[in-house]
C-alpha cells in the first residue's frame, strides 16, 4: 500500500473552534447514549434480533495483514518456518485471494468492505482528478478549507454501504480498527478507528520535518520540509510548521538545548519536556497551534535526534491528529478516540503513519524506520488485543500495516534475494540479522498465534490480505509515451512541473496521472474534452494494441502485461469516474513517481533510484492476496478479495443484499 506523490503538498487548511468543541461534543453524545440506552435494547429486540437466521457462530475475528504476500510465505513455511500460519491452513484453509484491477490498497479495501467493484464503490486510485481543472486529488475524501469562523467541510468520496453496516441493521455489533478509507468516520452500530487516508494536521498524507545545522541539499525535499537552523552556544530556537487558517500557517516554538557532551539534548515544546536520545525516537509529544485568543490546534508527533555533534540533525515525524483531540471525525463514535487515547496513551492516527518518504529523502536510517514501524504496530496490536477482550460477539476487525510498508522498503530482488548496493533497489547493510522481510514474515506469524488463543470454538478467524508484493526497479511515464506518439501535446517546450500544467487540452486526445489509469479527453466530461464517444471507442482500441507488450529496450523486456478497458471491468453508476483504460505492468515495473503527479518530461523508462523499491500496482494477476481462515470454506477457483464482505454476512445469518457483486465463500453445513 502506498500514497501519492499527488498528496504531500501544502496542507488543506482548517480552522479550530476545534479541538475544545469536538471534546465537549463527545461528552455529550456519550451523555445521550447512556440515557438512551433501555430504548435502543428495546429497539434491536423489537425490530432487530429476527432480521436473521441463526447460526452457530459467535464472532468473526478478521485480521488484515496489508500486502501479505502468498509466494513469500510459501518460501518461508516449505523451510519449516511461520508454524502457526501453517496450522491455521491445516486445520482451516489457505488460498491465494484475488485483487481487484488495479490492485492498489484504496480499491481493494473498498471492494472489500463492500463486497463492490470499483463501479459501485467509486474508488479507482490513490487518486482522482477534477475534470473542471484537471488537477489530481485524493480520490477518497475531499477537504474544503475553512472560510473564516466556518469550520472545514469534508467531502466523503467512497460510495455503496460498508458490510458492518448492513451488520448493524441485523443487531450484530461490530468493532473495526484502521481499515482503510474509513475517514471520515461513519455512523454504525459499533465502533470505528479510521485508517488510510486520515489526514495528518498540515492536511497532507504525511509530511516529515527535518532540522540541521549543515545547508540544505539541493532541491526541495520530497514528502517533508527541511529546515536550517543555527546553534548559539548549546542552544537551538527554531518552530514546527503546522496547519494552514485562512492563508497564514501557524506555528508551534521550538527550544532545543545539547548536553555539554554533545550526547543527548533537551527538547521544550510548549510545556512538553523531552529528553533525546541519539538514535531513539522520543514518546509521542503533544504540540499545540495557537489558532486564536481562545482556540488551539493540538497534534502529536515523535522526535529522533540523528545526530548532536559536530552537526546537528533532528528528524520530526508528521504531525498527527490528536486522539484525545482530534481536529476531523476519526473515530465513531467521536469519543472513541478519547477512549483509547485514556486507556492505552497516545497513538498513531494518520493514515500512513510509517514514514517512508524520510528514508526516501535520507532524513531517517533504516533502523530507524524499521523501529518506527514496529513500534507502530504494537500500538495497533494493543488496541486489537483490547477490542477482542470487550467484543466478545459480533465482528471484531483491524488491519495492520507493518507487512505492506516494510515490503515497500526491504524488497527481495525477483531472485529472492537481497538487493546488492547500487542495483536500483537500495541494500540493507546496515540492518544486521534476518532480512527484514523474513523478521516481518516472522512476527506476524507469532502475532497471529497469539490471536489464536483468543478464540474460542464458535469464533471464526479470518486472516487476510488485499494484494501481494513484487519489485520496483523502473518506471514508466506513459506521458511521455503518449506525448510522443502525438495523444498529448503540451503548449510550450518540454516543462515538468507536474500536474498536466503545461498540456494543451484543445489538442490532447489522452492522459494519465496516478498508478495505473488512462484518460480519454472526453467531450462533455472534461471541460477542455475534444474526444466525442464514436471515437473513444476506436481510441481505446488504439491505445490497448499499441501498449500491451509495450517494450523497455534498455532491458529489453515488455513493461507492460495487459491493458484492460474499463467498461469491461467495472459496471455500477460511478463506473464513468474512473479512466477509460487500466494499465496492468509486468514485475519489475510500474507508474514512474513524475507520471504519478502528471509529469511530463524525460523519457518512458527511468530506473527507480528510491528505497522505494517493492510495490503492487502492477498487473493484478501478479500479486494475489492471502486467505487464510480456520473453517474450511467452499470455492471454485481462486477466491477474491470481493467475497469476503457476503462470506462474513453469512456467518451471522444474514443474506447478501443485492448490490454486492461477491459471493458467498462458506460451506452449505456452515
Amino acid at each position: 500500500m502506498i500514497f501519492t506523490l499527488g498528496y504531500i503538498g501544502p496542507g488543506a487548511g482548517f480552522a479550530f473552534v476545534g479541538s475544545f468543541l469536538i471534546l465537549a461534543a463527545a461528552l455529550a453524545l456519550a451523555f445521550v447514549s447512556l440515557l438512551s440506552w433501555p430504548f435502543r435494547v428495546a429497539a434491536r429486540i423489537l425490530f432487530l434480533g429476527r432480521k436473521r437466521r441463526r447460526t452457530p457462530v459467535r464472532r468473526v475475528v478478521l485480521v488484515g495483514l496489508d500486502g501479505f504476500d502468498p509466494a513469500h510465505y510459501r518460501r518461508l513455511a516449505a523451510d519449516g518456518q511461520l508454524p502457526h500460519l501453517r496450522k491455521l491452513e491445516s486445520d482451516g484453509c489457505f488460498s491465494e485471494l484475488r485483487s481487484t484491477c488495479p490492485p492498489i490498497s484504496p480499491v481493494a479495501w473498498s471492494s472489500f468492505m463492500t463486497g463492490c467493484n470499483p463501479g459501485k464503490h467509486n474508488i479507482f486510485d490513490f487518486l482522482g482528478r477534477d475534470t473542471r481543472t484537471y488537477l489530481p486529488e485524493l480520490s477518497s475524501t475531499k477537504i474544503h478549507p475553512a472560510r473564516g469562523s466556518r469550520r472545514p467541510v469534508i467531502e466523503f468520496r467512497r460510495k455503496s454501504k460498508p458490510f458492518w453496516h448492513v451488520l448493524g441493521e441485523h443487531g450484530v455489533f461490530s468493532t473495526v480498527l484502521r481499515v482503510p478509507i474509513t475517514f471520515p468516520a461513519e455512523p454504525f452500530r459499533g465502533l470505528m478507528l479510521s485508517g488510510m487516508c486520515v489526514p495528518d494536521l498540515r492536511g497532507t498524507q504525511g509530511s516529515f520535518t527535518l532540522y540541521s545545522t549543515e545547508p540544505p541539499a539541493e532541491g526541495a525535499p520530497t514528502g517533508g520540509l527541511r529546515i536550517r537552523v543555527a546553534r548559539e552556544g548549546n542552544s537551538i530556537t527554531t518552530y514546527l510548521p503546522g496547519p494552514t487558517v485562512n492563508g497564514t500557517e501557524l506555528r508551534a516554538d521550538l527550544a532545543i538545548r545539547l548536553s555539554e557532551d554533545g550526547r543527548s539534548a533537551l527538547l521544550c515544546a510548549g510545556r512538553e519536556r523531552v529528553r533525546l536520545e541519539p538514535g531513539r525516537y522520543s514518546p509521542w509529544v503533544r504540540v499545540e497551534f495557537k489558532a486564536g485568543p481562545f482556540s488551539t490546534v493540538s497534534g502529536i508527533c515523535r522526535f529522533l535526534l540523528a545526530s548532536a555533534a559536530p552537526e546537528f540533525t533532528l528528524s520530526v515525524t508528521p504531525v498527527n491528529l490528536a486522539p484525545e483531540r482530534p481536529a476531523f471525525p476519526i473515530s465513531h463514535p467521536p469519543f472513541f478516540s478519547i477512549y483509547l487515547a485514556k486507556l492505552l496513551g497516545p497513538f498513531a492516527t494518520l493514515g500512513l503513519a510509517e514514514d517512508t518518504w524520510a528514508l526516501n529523502e535520507g532524513a531517517l536510517t533504516e533502523k530507524a524506520f524499521l523501529d518506527q514501524v514496529y513500534e507502530i504496530h504494537a500500538e495497533r496490536e494493543r488496541m486489537f488485543f483490547e477490542a477482542l477482550k470487550k467484543t466478545d460477539r459480533g465482528l471484531c476487525a483491524c488491519v495492520f500495516d507493518a507487512s505492506d510498508r516494510i515490503q515497500h522498503m526491504f524488497p527481495r530482488t525477483e531472485r529472492d534475494q537481497p538487493p546488492p548496493q547500487g542495483s536500483g533497489a537500495p541494500g540493507t547493510s546496515e540492518v544486521k540479522g534476518p532480512h527484514p522481510l523474513d523478521e516481518m514474515y516472522g512476527r506476524m506469524d507469532e502475532f497471529i498465534g497469539r490471536v489464536v488463543k483468543q478464540l474460542g470454538k464458535q469464533d471464526v478467524l479470518m486472516v487476510i490480505s488485499d494484494h501481494g508484493f513484487t519489485v520496483f526497479e523502473r518506471g514508466v511515464n506513459l506521458n511521455a509515451w503518449l506525448k510522443e506518439a502525438g495523444y498529448l501535446v503540451l503548449k510550450t517546450g518540454d516543462a515538468n512541473d507536474g500536474y498536466l500544467r503545461n498540456v494543451d487540452w484543445s489538442r490532447t486526445r489522452a492522459y494519465t496521472f496516478g498508478l495505473s489509469g488512462i484518460y480519454l479527453n472526453r467531450k462533455g466530461r472534461e471541460a477542455g474534452g475534444i474526444v466525442d464517444e464514436a471515437e473513444a471507442r476506436r481510441l481505446k482500441a488504439e491505445l490497448r494494441d499499441k501498449l500491451r507488450g509495450l517494450r523497455d529496450e534498455g532491458r529489453g523486456r515488455a513493461a507492460i502485461r495487459e491493458v484492460y478497458d474499463s467498461a469491461e471491468v467495472y459496471h455500477g453508476p460511478y463506473a464513468g469516474n474512473g479512466p477509460d483504460l487500466i494499465v496492468g505492468y509486468e514485475r519489475g515495473y510500474r507508474a514512474s513517481w513524475d507520471a504519478a503527479i502528471g509529469g511530463t518530461a524525460g523519457g518512458v523508462f527511468s530506473d527507480n533510484p528510491k528505497h522505494w523499491s517493492g510495490d503492487h500496482c502492477v498487473d493484478t494477476t501478479l500479486v494475489p492476496g492471502v486467505l487464510f481462515c480456520n473453517r474450511k470454506l467452499a470455492f471454485d477457483g481462486t477466491p477474491g478479495l470481493i467475497d469476503i464482505a457476503p462470506t462474513i454476512l453469512e456467518l451471522f445469518g444474514v443474506s447478501k443484499p443485492a448490490y454486492m457483486d461477491g459471493k458467498c465463500l462458506m460451506t452449505k453445513s456452515e
